[in-house]
């Protein structure tokens, strides 16, 4: 058992003792907490610079409403103080050979360019850096400087310098009493042996700018689900008051187009995304919860409502009911700009009633559809295993083993096998830890 935050040689690790986590979502946290719970040491390696994933852009979760970061906050600190999780964030998987219970595994780690035994997360240096650029994690709506963290939760709560926007003028440098910040850093790849792997890469969003009709990227007030999440989230670019990016006004009407690049195969995703029904009523919702005096019409146009979960039913009538939100059924064909106001026109058909409508809304939000990560179809490649024609890891047995995939010693969590909400994801988090823990148990034999 390691000390938290003690160096360690990670070549020098006993993969019958090891195992892997690719992905430090809420599949890829839970993981890695349960095969370190029981004895075993975990490395968790994170694309950005810290763990969390989408969950941590969130605001509230459906059904419950509950606030996102009270969730996840207390698991981050849990999975950073872990003694046996040692975090690889800001780094990538390139390639991996070997066998259940004998893996080799070599990792990038991007250099930070702050020194992470050595910085304390003060940020006193950010002050002091003249360079300022959109924050991707505010979706863009944001800014954030050369020198940065995500959000204030980040973990590890070390600051990461954007190398391509960063203009070496020394300022943070100078600044830092810790002399944590070396800009000559350089990446560093390193090989760790492993017993077991988890992946738990998670997924991205359809790009909705695809289907030009709807007019995302054309007019300011189309926005995309997860835009509409950092607008009314407290810790988000407009501190959680939700406003039009044209003019920043607070939005009288607004409309929710569901199933935006899912369900479509013309668009090459057939299949259904699970979550997209329920997290645009909560989306919904919250909009009357958080301007009930000013929003007076909220509207979702959708293909299907597909409640399936525990509670999902209930909440999705207590939206139509306590909150008097209007459902119209069908797709819209398209939508236009009125010049003077900014608004949007919704064009639609109720397949209800086959009526033809025309809806002003003041905003526009699109809820897109999720696809497999960029990356997993080479991650799959490396490790022997081929994906789905829907792009994510494919289970050998969904029936009887349904976190297993082709190859021995190699399990899946989250969405990197299909789509999936939070609490799906954790517990199919538990259940590939669960058979990682076996496999090192026996020594990588199945």
């Amino acid at each position: 058992m390691t000390v938290a935050g003690e160096k360690v040689n990670l070549s020098l690790m006993k993969p019958s003792e090891t195992a892997l986590v690719i992905g430090g979502g809420v599949a890829g946290m839970q993981a890695a907490l349960d095969i370190a719970d029981q004895g075993f040491q975990v490395i968790l390696v994170e694309k950005t610079p810290s763990i969390g994933g989408v969950m941590a852009m969130l605001d509230k979760t459906f059904p419950t409403l509950d606030c996102s970061a009270c969730i996840l906050t207390p698991r981050l600190s849990e999975v950073s103080r872990h003694p046996n999780i040692k975090l690889l964030t800001y780094s990538e998987v390139t390639g991996i050979s070997g066998e259940a219970g004998d893996f080799r595994v070599n990792v990038l780690k991007k250099a930070r360019k702050v020194l992470e035994d050595k910085c304390s997360g003060c940020g006193d240096c950010v002050p002091h850096c003249p360079v300022q650029v959109r924050n991707e994690f505010d979706q863009n709506l944001g800014y954030r400087k050369a020198i940065y963290i995500g959000f204030p939760q980040n973990t590890p709560l070390i600051y990461t310098i954007d190398n391509e926007n960063c203009i070496k003028c020394e300022l943070c440098v100078k600044s830092c009493e810790r002399e944590a910040i070396d800009l000559s850093m350089e990446d560093e790849e390193i090989e760790i042996p492993v017993g077991a792997i988890v992946i738990a890469t998670g997924y991205e969003l359809f790009d909705v700018s695809q289907y030009h009709r709807l007019g995302y990227g054309r007019f300011k007030n189309v926005i995309n689900a997860l835009e509409y999440e950092r607008l009314i989230n407290a810790a988000g670019p407009t501190g959680g008051n939700l406003m039009r990016l044209s003019d920043g006004k607070i939005p009288k009407s607004i409309g929710f187009v569901q199933c935006v690049g899912a369900r479509d195969v013309k668009k090459d995703v057939p299949y259904c995304s699970r979550v997209c029904c329920m997290y645009g009523i909560k989306n919904a919702v919250m909009a009357k919860e958080l301007q009930h005096d000013n929003v007076k019409n909220v509207t979702i146009y959708y293909a299907d409502i597909r409640a399936y979960g525990k509670g999902f039913e209930e909440f999705y009538n207590m939206a139509k009911e306590r909150f008097g939100i209007k459902f119209i059924r069908g797709r819209v064909g398209e939508v236009e700009e009125v010049p003077k106001s900014k608004n949007i026109i919704v064009w639609a058909e109720n397949t209800e009633t086959g009526d033809f409508l025309k809806h002003e809304h003041e905003l526009l939000v699109l809820c897109p559809g999720i696809l497999p990560p960029k990356g997993l179809k080479e991650l799959a490649g490396n490790l022997g295993l081929e994906v789905s024609v829907d792009g994510f890891i494919p289970i050998q047995y969904p029936a009887s083993n349904p976190v297993d995939t082709a190859v021995s010693g190699v399990y899946v969590a989250g969405c990197a096998e299909s789509a999936k909400d939070i609490p799906d994801s954790v517990a199919a988090g538990s259940a590939a830890a669960m058979r990682a823990s076996i496999t090192l148990a026996r020594g990588g034999e199945p």
